[in-house]
C-alpha cells in the first residue's frame, strides 16, 4: 500500500494506458481524480468502483487544453477530495482527424500543429499551474510526473511505418508529436527546480512502443530496434509511476525516467 491516503489526479484516465495506470494506483491504496474529456470516463469509474470499493474514485470530464475548463475541474477536486497529492498529467491527442495527423510535414497545416501542441504541452502548464497552486498553499510535498515519449528524446526512424496503416490511414510519426513531447521533459526540469524548495518533485516517464494492437508488422519492425527484442506492456510503464507518485522516490526529482527496452541505448 505505497499510496495510501494519497489523493491522485490523472489525466486521459480512460486511455489505454490510463485505465492501467489507475488500476495500479489503486492496488497501492490510491484515492483517485480521473479526467478525460469524454463522458466514458464515468464508465471507468463505476467499474473501479466496484473493484475498489473501500477507495474514493470520482470522475471529471475536462478539455484540458481549455484554461477556464482546468481551473474548473481542479477547484472541484480540491472541493471533493480536500487535497491533492499527485498530479499525472498522462493525457495526449493526435486530433480528430488522423489523415491530416499524419500528413508530411512539407504539408503539415498550423491548426494541427496548434491543436496539438494545446493538448500535449499547454494542457500539462495549465494543470501543472493549478495544481502546483494548489500543493503550495496547502503546504502539501506532492509529486508531479509528466509522460513524454521515446520520440520526445530521440527522433524516429519512419521506417518502422512502411507500409503500416491504421484506420485506412499510413501512419508515421509527425515532427509535432516529437517536438511536443520534448516540451515535456523541459518543463518538468524546470518546475522540479522551481519548486524543489517546496519540496514538490516534479519528474517525467518517457515510454517507449507500448504494444495496443498493433499488426504484426508495425510489432515486427519496432522490436527489431529494441535490443530487448519486444515491444513494453502497460504493466511495465505503470511500475516506474507508483514509484514515483510514492515516497520511495522522495530524493528524486527533475529526472526523466525512460523506460523503453533499451531503444534509446542504440
Amino acid at each position: 500500500m505505497k499510496l495510501e491516503n494519497k489523493t491522485i489526479v490523472i489525466t486521459g484516465a480512460n486511455g489505454y494506458l490510463g485505465k492501467t495506470f489507475s488500476r495500479e494506483l489503486l492496488m497501492e491504496g490510491a484515492h483517485l481524480a480521473l479526467i478525460d474529456i469524454t463522458e466514458s470516463v464515468f464508465e471507468l469509474q463505476k467499474e473501479l468502483a466496484t473493484d475498489f470499493p473501500q477507495q474514493q474514485i470520482r470522475a471529471y470530464v475536462s478539455d484540458i487544453s481549455s484554461e477556464t475548463s482546468v481551473v474548473e475541474v481542479i477547484k472541484g477536486i480540491v472541493s471533493d477530495f480536500k487535497r491533492i497529492d499527485v498530479l499525472i498529467n498522462n493525457a495526449a491527442t493526435k486530433t480528430s482527424d488522423l489523415k491530416t495527423f499524419f500528413k508530411p510535414f512539407e504539408s503539415y497545416r498550423l491548426e494541427t500543429w496548434r491543436e496539438v501542441m494545446s493538448v500535449n504541452i499547454d494542457g500539462m502548464f495549465l494543470l501543472c499551474r493549478e495544481v502546483g497552486k494548489h500543493m503550495v498553499s496547502a503546504g502539501i510535498s506532492g509529486s508531479i510526473i509528466q509522460f513524454s515519449s521515446i520520440y520526445g528524446i530521440n527522433g524516429p526512424d519512419q521506417r518502422i511505418y512502411e507500409g503500416i496503416e491504421h484506420q485506412g490511414t499510413a501512419i508515421n510519426t509527425p515532427a509535432v508529436y516529437s517536438a511536443s513531447k520534448s516540451a515535456v521533459v523541459g518543463l518538468s526540469k524546470f518546475l522540479a527546480t522551481y519548486w524543489g524548495d517546496k519540496n514538490i518533485r516534479v519528474n517525467t516517464i518517457t515510454p517507449g512502443g507500448v504494444d495496443n494492437e498493433h499488426n504484426d508488422n508495425f510489432r515486427q519492425n519496432y522490436s527489431m530496434r529494441v535490443p530487448m527484442g519486444r515491444m513494453g506492456t502497460p504493466k511495465e510503464i505503470a511500475k516506474p509511476l507508483v514509484f514515483l507518485a510514492s515516497d520511495e522516490s522522495s530524493y528524486i526529482t527533475g529526472q526523466n525516467i525512460v523506460v523503453d527496452g533499451g531503444l534509446s541505448s542504440w
